[in-house]
């Protein structure tokens, strides 16, 4: 595709961080509507995805991507292989840095990670979640933080409420090569919305859910087809690990998968601008996080490659 200006800069940006420190949040910030699922428990994103985001002076191409993770199964090498290669393709490096608690192990360790990885790459630190934190405490995490990337530039925002985000797009801008368009203009991301649908789903039973259960969850859409009067028809299945987790996503007299099924709605209406009818079925998929062939019949192919 032709440049459209000598001046238009493009490229990738990865955003890259520990579980639950506000990427996907960014992500949606950033493109002003759901596309990534969000949940306040971690390791909602279990793949890369990306957000498209293009004007007349340039197209960035944000990939959410998930939270390094201890590998314990096939999903979790999964999971931490989509860091490696979205840290290889990124322009940018956005670290997403969650002020609100302190530096720990992960974040020790994907630092490395960056700087193994990093050849020309640019690195921003994004101090996230600047307003659940007060002054004394924010300045003492900020200093950790910065430890890690002393030569590169940082900025404070909130995810959650959009504070500095605009600044954020401005400096993403000025490091960005000249370039194409790699992407039509209109479009903003990679996915389809079926997939889109399966992970808005997912995050609303994550976020619903207590204890360990949320992590047993899988989502997938079987059917999404258009009906009369421009209603969205969608059936989705939540898979959980063992039989007797069925009865807890469905809940007393099903009044949990009732509260899934309105958020996740809900929440697809926002990213379709479309009236929505969703159909939720729950299943059994016996040790799903170490099973190839279902892992990749959801969207995770390549699961427990170590590549």
């Amino acid at each position: 595709m032709e440049t459209p200006n000598d001046n238009f800069k493009s490229g990738f940006i990865a955003l890259v961080g520990k579980p639950n420190a506000g990427k996907s949040t960014l992500l949606n910030q950033i493109m002003g509507q759901p596309i990534a699922g969000v949940s306040f428990k971690p390791q909602t994103t279990r793949r890369r995805q990306l957000g498209i985001l293009t004007t007349d002076e340039y197209q960035m191409i944000f990939t959410d991507t998930p939270g390094l993770n201890n590998a314990k199964d096939k999903l979790s090498q999964f999971i931490n292989n989509e860091v490696r290669f979205a840290l290889e393709d990124a322009d940018v490096l956005l670290f997403i840095a969650d002020i609100s608690k302190q530096l720990d192990e992960l974040d020790h360790e994907l630092s490395s990670l960056i700087k193994e990885k990093r050849s020309t790459q640019k690195v921003i630190l994004v101090f996230n979640k600047s307003d659940l934190v007060g002054p004394g405490q924010a300045s003492q995490n900020k200093q950790a933080f910065q430890a890690l990337f002393p030569e590169d530039p940082a900025i404070e925002i909130s995810a959650r409420t959009g504070k500095g985000v605009a600044k954020l797009v401005e400096k993403v801008h000025f490091l960005l090569p000249v370039g194409p368009e790699y992407y039509p203009t209109d479009q903003i991301t990679e996915d389809f919305e079926r997939d889109i649908a399966a992970e808005l789903i997912r995050a609303a039973a994550m976020e619903n859910l207590d204890d360990e259960l949320p992590y047993s969850i899988a989502a997938q859409v079987d059917e999404y087809k258009e009906r009369e009067n421009d209603m969205l028809y969608i059936h989705g299945i939540i898979y959980v690990e063992r039989e007797a987790q069925k009865g807890i996503v469905v809940g007393k007299k099903g009044m949990m998968i009732r509260k899934i099924s309105t958020e996740a709605r809900l929440a697809i209406e926002e990213m379709t601008k479309n009236k929505v009818f969703l159909d939720l079925q729950v299943k059994t998929q016996k040790d799903w996080k170490n099973d190839p062939a279902f892992l990749s019949r959801i969207g995770l192919a390549g699961a427990g490659n170590n590549a």
